[in-house]
């Protein structure tokens, strides 16, 4: 078989990865390129959306090198993929200009804005439409803030000529000089604006919002033809874009959940946990919300995400503030050197307690310390956190759904820790399964887009390409954890 290769582009907050996977899956080159954030006080969080362009050229522009550098021919690459930072979105005028900066998931300027929505009993509705909550994480009350408070917007979006998008359009609007409007799915699945069920923008809460006028990309499937590109001359020929997707979506591609109980987390500074649920919605009611997870031509499956707040995080904060280690790495002999955690329980909740609990103005805590504690039951009760909120999340997404959890696949800095993942797997009673894919997402972006063009045949053959993965049995003897378990709920439910 003459060689062929899918570009994909991780389009993140800090940073822009761009990978060349080859028709087996495996990586050919990649490169990575830092993005500037601007934090500007009061919870404002904003990007450039001319220097996001900018940076995705400049990473693609490194990757081929790379490759070039390497013997490759670009002629070789059949397709692109794209994923990226879901939640951060981009208004422009009928010219392609920007009419504000890029705002990022992470901003909070709309948190009066959602406590007036749901004064005005909103948030039923929005629920039920979109599956998700009013709160700032999503894109549309941000949107709404800036036509409340910026003329220009407001202008524009009352004559028509303002243009929405989320970072996967704008990418797209700008590799094809304008030609295509287009987003997928799961990006409109993150807006307010879209109807899980209907799958289209959502014209009574648009009015609603005061947005009917507002300009909205053609939503597709993940996996679908979204336009053609030379990437502003780094080719010589136009490489067609098929596959749009927000990263923590293409995660769970990457990783293998085609089916109903297959789930993922991502364990980095906080976790994000995604389970498919299949291709009927179900709205959650236990505080998850409900997403799509990804989508082809033929199929269409949804999924739950719970987000938990703080992961990794704890454990940098006993590194950087109290100073029990000096690296991470270190915390794994901690955690074993000591039989269990002696009773000590950490609660994370520093920056308030996430899904399914979403006590946001809790703080955290630690319970249980005699002075027969030492820093080694500190660590891993810090550890033990982490499994404990994972199964908090995926307990609530069972009785959400009645489809029990199949495996849980786990990627993200945490995930190299050995101590965390076994008991994970024991916690759970089910396998954890680590494929030490650093770039998930990227791998996620360019199976959807290789089975457009047919690299990939169908999702049978990319299980077969998944087929190397390890898997993390949990241990026959269980009681242990049950009752550290026990403990750990308890812990959560003291004040």
């Amino acid at each position: 078989m003459t060689p062929s290769y899918i570009l994909a582009i991780d389009q993140g907050t800090s940073s822009t990865k761009t990978l060349l996977f080859d028709q087996h899956g495996q990586v050919a080159a990649r490169a990575s390129e830092p993005l500037k954030t601007n934090y500007l006080g009061d919870g404002y969080v904003e990007q450039d959306p001319a220097e996001i362009y900018r940076n995705v050229l400049t990473s693609v522009g490194k990757c081929i090198g790379n490759f070039l550098a390497e013997g490759g021919d670009l002629k070789a690459i059949s397709a692109c993929g794209i994923s990226n930072q879901r939640e951060t979105f981009v208004v422009w005028d009928e010219t392609g200009v920007p009419l504000h900066n890029a705002i990022v998931w992470q901003c909070k300027r709309s948190i009066r804005v959602c406590e007036r929505l749901k004064a005005e009993g909103m948030e039923s509705s929005v629920q039920a439409k979109t599956g998700l909550f009013i709160d700032p994480y999503f894109s549309g009350t941000k949107l709404i803030w800036l036509y409340e408070n910026k003329e220009n917007v407001r202008q524009a979006v009352d004559a028509g000529k303002a243009y929405f998008g989320t970072v996967d359009t704008w990418l797209l609007y700008k590799l094809t000089n304008g030609q295509c409007y287009l987003t997928d799915y799961t990006n409109a699945s993150r807006t307010l604006f879209f109807n899980l069920q209907a799958l289209l923008w959502d014209q009574e809460l648009l009015a609603a919002f005061g947005l009917s006028k507002l300009n909205l990309p053609e939503p597709k499937p993940s996996s679908a033809f979204f336009g053609a590109s030379n990437f502003d001359g780094l080719f010589a020929h136009n490489v067609p874009i098929t596959s749009l997707i927000g990263d923590s979506h293409a995660a769970a591609f990457g990783e293998g959940c085609f089916a109903p109980g297959a789930a993922k987390a991502t364990l980095g500074t906080g976790c994000s946990i995604l389970m498919d649920i299949g291709a009927v919605y179900k709205a959650s009611k236990q505080g998850m919300v409900t997403t799509i997870c990804w989508s082809t031509e033929e199929r269409v499956d949804y999924a739950l995400e719970g987000v938990i707040v703080t992961c990794g995080a704890t454990i940098e904060w006993l590194k950087n503030s109290l100073g029990l280690f000096a690296e991470s790495r270190e915390t794994e002999a901690m955690a074993t050197a000591v039989s269990d955690n002696g009773g000590v329980y950490i609660i994370p909740a520093f920056s308030g307690l996430g899904a399914p609990h979403w006590q946001m103005t809790r703080k955290a805590s630690i319970s249980g310390l005699t002075f027969g504690s030492t820093k080694n039951h500190v660590v891993r009760a810090a550890l033990e956190s982490i499994p404990y909120q994972i199964k908090d999340v995926l307990v609530a997404m069972e009785q959400d759904t009645g489809i029990p959890l199949d495996e849980l696949m786990v990627h993200g800095g945490i995930s190299t820790n050995p101590f965390v993942v076994q008991f994970l797997a024991d916690l759970l009673g089910k396998s954890v399964v680590n494929r030490d894919m650093p770039d998930v997402s990227a791998l996620g972006a360019a199976y959807l887009a290789g089975l457009k063009t047919g690299l990939f045949r169908n999702l049978d053959h990319i299980r077969e390409l998944n087929a190397g993965k390890v898997s993390i049995i949990p241990r026959p003897e269980r009681s242990v954890v049950e009752k550290a378990y026990a403990g750990w709920q308890a812990a959560v439910s003291s004040c």
